[in-house]
């Protein structure tokens, strides 16, 4: 059940903390921070009326509750402070020092962030929450405190904002809580999105416990009881108490299709001892006396889950026939489950440095933060980031091992190329078959939760494109992809150098004689690129052409163009004149078209033709249609600025699914690209050829819509179309 807003005092929270932090500079500290908050927030008021101070102090109190070190708390009552403008960072500094002052720094940075704007806002304002946690990760646990009570005061909030401020907690917020194995809070967190996202829901579940409270109560005590009364005999010392259910996690199993009445573990108990051996002891016992449900059975205790989480699982047949969900753990790992890594904080010798010890417990203990950390050194947009994070990290996960028995976690759908991949790039590269469970299986086997995997590779092997379809993690794709990016690099490298090299013998000049240093810096500058190696690259893809670019320092009067032009023209060229978005050189009067074989958009390297009767046709430089042109070809360009879309056509290969046609239309929510039409040209067997007609404003947004599509996951290949 969800927590009300309590009304706290001082006294409150200085008594959580006297049970653990004992010098009495720090507590000083802590009761001077208090203080000065008070002082700042005088006056101020919340939407539910309170003082502004309530606040900061129910802060404070949930870091207390999780043993926070006393800078944490401190921050905690701070953190507040830096969003008036009329408070000084130094006056803090000076009263706090730097450490605290760090934290405030961080929790006021993560409460700036846009979640409200444009997407490229919302995506940038995720990363820096998520890279927040290898930096300092106290921060995200003084952020997760301040949503906590936050939300236990939404109800003073428009409709409208409660809906938003759920759905943001529960998609970032919550996933991280459970990462970090802060249980506690990530259950009531969720409890209070769904009452705020989804109130209808919310309260019949409510009503419906209501109703069996009664009964299950009864049942509960009697269960216990007869617990108690086996581990007494037994002589082991225990500590034994009930366990509702959170409500979320009812909603999720009735979403799944499962009855009220039909879900386990509404009934349910955990069992406290000492060690961990007495936990097998335990578990013993109780299935002597009551009979466990097939299958029903996990232990956490000897395979951890990858957040650290502790306890052995079992349904049993209890008192009165009822089921029972009961769990079994030490005091030590009831700690860990309820405040996961916060767990860590250390007191058993003052002094220690509280940072780096959450921040190496985080490193040696936590996939989560590892990949995380594998995230930020690979170059990627915002959007790639976050995308990899949350399709990858914060979705339902399985955890298959290596055969040295480490734990491997990955979402479930994941495929070996998945695996391959999350245990290091090179092994996914030279990957050349799997074996799961002593069984060869195919590449794109689906793991289940516990499958052993072997990865067989081979040096001299490299990834095929074909993994793109059915490796199932972004983070595995993003590494396929940037395999054949670099090798396609240095190819287009060559090429572009051979063709450079090639124009130059045309024109009867050595490579040194062209490039001298004045040479260089004007053609990269003319250019847009920032060395020649870049320069090569955009030649070797077709994005411009040798001729064109060694124009620009070179301008050779013998030049087809210039030939053509003039000849075309029967004039000298003519300042640069503007034809809508295109710039056309030395005509001031023709026409201007747009090809419709090859449909042309801003940021393509472009040709024109004169036609006869219809002006210049516009046509992209690697149009089939100018392979052989005649002499009407005449130079164009694009505006710096469009002024609109333009059409252009992309032909998709998907495999045959109801979906596909609705996940391209959901790729242009941005607003970014229209879609004209969608065509299914031609359907054999498995897979459909689909043409898609769409308005864009420019290549790079282009490009951008097309990896879009690629990632999608019946998308086999997106190309443009030339008619």
């Amino acid at each position: 059940m969800t927590k009300l807003n309590q009304n706290l005092c001082f006294e409150d929270v200085q008594n959580v903390v006297k049970t653990y932090i004992i010098q009495d500079e720090e507590l000083k500290l802590i009761e001077k921070a208090y203080l000065y908050a008070l002082e700042k927030h005088r006056g101020e008021k919340r939407l539910t009326g309170d003082d502004y101070i309530n606040h900061p102090l129910n802060v404070a109190h949930i870091l207390a509750s999780m043993n926070a070190d006393y800078e944490t708390i401190c921050a905690g009552f701070l953190h507040d402070i830096l969003e008036n403008p009329d408070n000084s960072r130094e006056e803090l500094v000076e009263q706090f020092g730097e450490e605290i002052v760090s934290l405030v720094d961080g929790i006021t940075t993560i409460n700036r962030l846009s979640f409200n704007g444009d997407t490229d806002s919302k995506l940038a304002s995720q990363r820096k929450i998520l890279v927040g946690l290898t930096e300092d990760v106290r921060v995200i646990f003084i952020k997760l405190a301040d949503r906590l009570h936050n939300m236990r005061t939404l109800w003073a909030t428009p409709s409208a904002s409660q809906k938003e401020k759920a759905k943001e907690t529960l998609d970032i917020l919550v996933p991280i809580a459970a990462r970090l194995g802060m249980n506690q809070i990530k259950s009531e967190l969720e409890d209070l999105c769904l009452r705020y996202s989804k109130p209808d829901v919310y309260f019949s579940i409510v009503e419906r416990l209501n109703e069996t409270k009664l009964e299950r109560d009864q049942s509960v005590e009697k269960m216990i009881d007869e617990v108690h009364h086996i581990l007494e005999e037994h002589g082991i010392k225990h500590k034994i108490k009930g366990r509702s259910k959170s409500i979320y996690s009812i909603y999720k199993k009735m979403d799944k299709g499962k009855r009220f009445n039909d879900i386990y573990d509404l009934s349910a108990m955990r069992i406290f001892v000492d060690t961990e051996s007495e936990c097998y002891l335990v578990l013993g016992l109780i299935h002597a006396r009551f009979k466990p449900m097939p299958k029903r059975f996990k232990d956490y205790v000897a395979n951890p889950k990858p957040n650290m989480y502790q306890s052995l699982h079992t349904t049993v047949f209890g008192v009165d026939d009822k089921l029972f969900e009961i769990q079994i753990r030490t005091y030590e790992m009831d700690r860990i489950a309820e405040n996961g890594i916060a767990s860590h904080w250390s007191y058993k010798e003052h002094g220690s440095n509280v940072k780096a010890n959450i921040q190496n417990a985080m490193e040696q203990k936590l996939q989560f933060f590892k990949t995380i950390m594998d995230l930020r050194k690979e170059e990627s947009s915002d959007e790639a980031f976050v995308d990899s994070v949350k399709s990858d990290l914060l979705k339902e996960s399985i955890y298959v091992f290596t055969p040295k028995g480490d734990a491997i976690e990955l979402p479930n759908g994941s495929t070996p190329i998945d695996f391959a991949y999350r245990v290091h790039s090179k092994v996914g590269d030279s990957m050349v078959g799997a074996i799961v469970n002593n069984q060869i299986v195919s590449l794109d086997y689906v793991l289940k939760d516990g499958d052993i995997v072997n990865i067989k590779t081979n040096k001299s092997a490299i990834p095929s494109k074909e993994w793109m379809n059915i490796a199932y993690t972004q983070q595995a794709k993003n590494k396929i992809k940037s395999f054949f990016n670099k090798a396609d690099k240095e190819e287009y490298l060559k090429k572009g150098e051979e063709e450079v090299k090639a124009e130059l013998r045309k024109r009867k000049t050595s490579f040194h004689e062209f490039f001298t240093p004045e040479n260089t810096e004007k053609l990269l500058a003319e250019t847009k690129c920032a060395n020649l190696d870049e320069l090569y690259i955009s030649i070797g893809n077709g994005k411009t052409t040798a001729t064109l670019a060694l124009n620009t320092v070179q301008n050779n009067n013998d030049t087809k163009e210039e030939l053509i032009l003039k000849k075309v023209t029967e004039r000298e060229v003519k300042p640069v004149q503007i034809k809508d978005d295109i710039l056309v050189e030395g005509i001031d009067s023709l026409k201007v078209n747009i090809a419709n074989c090859c449909q042309p958009i801003p940021g393509d390297p472009v040709v024109g033709y004169i036609t006869k009767g219809n002006g210049v046709s516009v046509h992209r430089i690697t149009c089939p249609n100018m392979e052989n042109v005649d002499e009407r070809v005449i130079a164009v360009h694009w505006n710096d600025t469009v002024s609109k879309k333009y059409h252009t056509s992309l032909l998709i290969e998907a495999e045959n699914s109801k979906n596909v046609l609705l996940d391209v239309i959901s790729k242009t929510s941005s607003g970014d690209i229209i879609v004209d039409s969608i065509n299914t040209l031609k359907r054999t067997g498995d897979t459909s050829l689909i043409e898609v007609t769409i308005r864009v404003s420019n290549l790079e947004k282009l490009r951008k819509f097309m990896n879009d599509l690629e990632s999608l996951k019946h998308i086999i290949s997106v190309e443009r179309l030339i008619k």
